[in-house]
């Protein structure tokens, strides 16, 4: 049934699927850009279609009596952030425990601008060992797409972030004005490391007997 309302949805609305899901048994999927309520129809229809399960985090609270167990039927992944363990380490070891398990996050973390991305995705996928999917639903188009799995690790952060960017490049969201830059504050600060550590290398070479 569910698979039925999926090809609807996408028939109706005039949206087509690029790319077959990713074969991976676990990984993070990123859900960009995030810019409207229709993301989530249109992801969940996408999910259905292809028989993907998704799953999401959301507050502990949410899943107490009586919606919890409806929460998690559709998805839903109970995080207490008052925990000792973060979200990181509560979320990689769902993952460890997982045989299957698709972590749709949408790294902007609101629909709204915002000039940084949250690096949630990347650390979760790092520590949990899986894969980073993006994946794109780009309004202009009306096309669906997966891009490359990244294993966090494999590479440095910033060659791993460029990877993404380029998956995402052209690819607009339902309100583009509301579209920020791919870009992590991690990233700025290795770049004033990266800064600071030409600075110290140049005043020791000044410093050098001629």
């Amino acid at each position: 049934m569910k698979r039925l309302i999926g090809r609807f949805v996408l028939w109706i609305s005039g949206w087509k699927q690029l790319s077959p899901p990713p074969n991976e048994p676990k990984y993070v999927a990123i859900a960009a850009p995030h810019t409207s309520n229709w993301d989530l129809v249109l992801l969940l229809a996408i999910a259905w279609v292809n028989r993907v399960k998704l799953s999401w985090m959301g507050k502990h609270t949410l899943f107490r009596w009586p919606l919890g167990w409806l929460l998690r039927r559709f998805g839903g992944i109970p995080i207490d952030r008052r925990s000792r363990h973060n979200v990181v380490e509560q979320m990689a070891e769902v993952f460890r425990k997982a045989k299957r398990l698709v972590l749709a996050i949408p790294p902007e973390g609101t629909r709204e601008h915002a000039e940084y991305w949250k690096s949630g995705f990347y650390q979760i996928a790092r520590l949990a060992q899986v894969p980073i999917i993006p994946g794109a639903l780009d309004y202009a188009r009306k096309e669906a797409s997966a891009g490359p799995a990244i294993l966090p690790g494999e590479a440095t952060l910033v060659a791993d972030m460029d990877r993404i960017r380029a998956f995402y490049a052209g690819k607009l969201g339902r309100f583009p004005r509301l579209m920020g830059p791919i870009r992590l504050r991690e990233e700025d600060a290795l770049g004033e490391e990266d800064a600071l550590r030409a600075q110290l290398k140049s005043s020791a070479s000044s410093d050098q007997p001629a």
